[in-house]
């Protein structure tokens, strides 16, 4: 089967850059040729909330990875569409996560779809997104209405489509596990890469910092009495990509700052095994979601989670078996903590992950995207 992935990837950087370049292997491993297309502008800089949209890394050279698609110029849909409507692939995937992202995606759709033969489905990482705006709803509904087919990675956005009056195929598929972050380490290894005092424990926060990620229901669960008396550290390793002025006031508020360890700027793959493997458990404060891929990296790593009940993140992990599914609330996750340290959780938790984690597999991934292209 020929296979276009329409989405992030190299020179783009981030999680969902990272999670297409792994599908694409994972069809080029199931016999499929294939190849992605990217796009040269994905959002205009005053959009975009980090410091820089472009990796520094050097790129996959064992991928085919077009740069074309600009998300603002219909000159470029067209150019891109009409392309690949002459060159006729058999399946065309969406990555699509952004109600900004439905004009670009949806006229392309439509421009392949006119050579009756090729198959557009979507991953649908959000149809109803954590930031709502103005506009949302028609330009979802404009992508939407050009796919034949959808795969979800959580049961919530399957259910947010059939709201929205989708009929078409659709597949609850879990995130699969993000393997592709290098091999699991030691833990001294990993606090010795990060210059990481071994008397201490450490909890992780992972990935971009926005408003609905909780890190502010964290820093107030971390300020807890009991916590406060044990030799532990919080590591935030990701980049703000918003206002960082209310997080620092709860920093000095609840005088935090030297029970903190500091990585907020951007984390290159190579790093992220350090992160995880340093780290007791990794922490998931969220106050709404979807999916999460920082949850496929701690499987893959085989680290203990604790993550709010919100969205589909319990799906993905059993309470009590690979961690804690709490409600968002500063009390329920300092309870837990207190939990995991007291009762000395982690081998518990550990073993669970490593039981969990193989049942989250790009091959079902690759299955479920050609089922529901009909």
């Amino acid at each position: 089967m020929n296979v276009v992935i329409i989405g992030p990837a190299y020179p783009l950087r981030g999680g969902l850059a990272t999670y297409n370049e792994r599908l694409a292997r994972a069809f080029r491993e199931a016999g499929d040729e294939v190849r992605l297309v990217t796009f040269s502008l994905q959002y205009p800089d005053f959009l975009f909330p980090g410091q820089t949209q472009f990796s520094t890394e050097p790129g996959p050279t064992d991928l085919n990875i077009e740069v074309s698609l600009n998300s603002v110029n219909p000159v470029s849909w067209y150019q891109v569409g009409n392309r690949l409507r002459r060159e006729r692939p058999d399946l065309v995937i969406f990555r699509f996560w952004l109600p900004f992202m439905g004009p670009a995606l949806g006229t392309v759709a439509r421009l392949i779809r006119r050579n009756r033969h090729t198959r557009v489905v979507a991953i649908t990482d959000n149809v109803i997104p954590h930031e709502k705006r103005p506009g949302d709803r028609p330009l979802t509904r404009y992508f939407l209405s050009a796919c034949h087919g959808f795969v979800t990675m959580s049961r919530a956005v399957l259910a947010d489509l059939r709201r929205l009056h989708f009929r078409q195929p659709a597949l609850y598929r879990p995130h699969p596990l993000y393997d592709n972050f290098g091999l699991l380490k030691p833990k001294t290894d990993a606090l010795a890469a990060l210059d990481l005092d071994p008397a201490f424990g450490y909890l992780l926060f992972f990935g971009f910092i926005r408003a609905y990620k909780g890190l502010d229901i964290l820093l107030e669960a971390f300020a807890d009495a009991r916590l406060a008396q044990l030799p532990l550290k919080l590591i935030i390793a990701g980049e703000y990509y918003e206002d960082a002025a209310p997080y620092e006031a709860l920093i000095r508020q609840h005088n935090l700052e030297s029970r903190l360890v500091r990585a907020t700027d951007f984390i290159p793959n190579e790093r992220v095994v350090d992160y995880f493997c340093a780290a007791d458990m990794v922490v998931q404060p969220y106050k709404n979601a979807t999916q999460s891929g920082v949850s496929q990296i701690a499987y893959h790593f085989s680290r203990p989670m604790l993550v709010t009940d919100v969205g589909g993140l319990a799906e993905l992990i059993p309470n009590g078996e690979v961690g804690y599914v709490v409600p968002p609330t500063p009390q329920a996750i300092a309870d837990a903590l207190v939990d995991f340290y007291e009762h000395q959780r982690e081998q518990e938790f550990t073993a669970g992950v490593w039981a969990k984690k193989k049942e989250f597999s790009w091959d079902v991934m690759v299955k479920a995207l050609k089922e529901v292209a009909g």
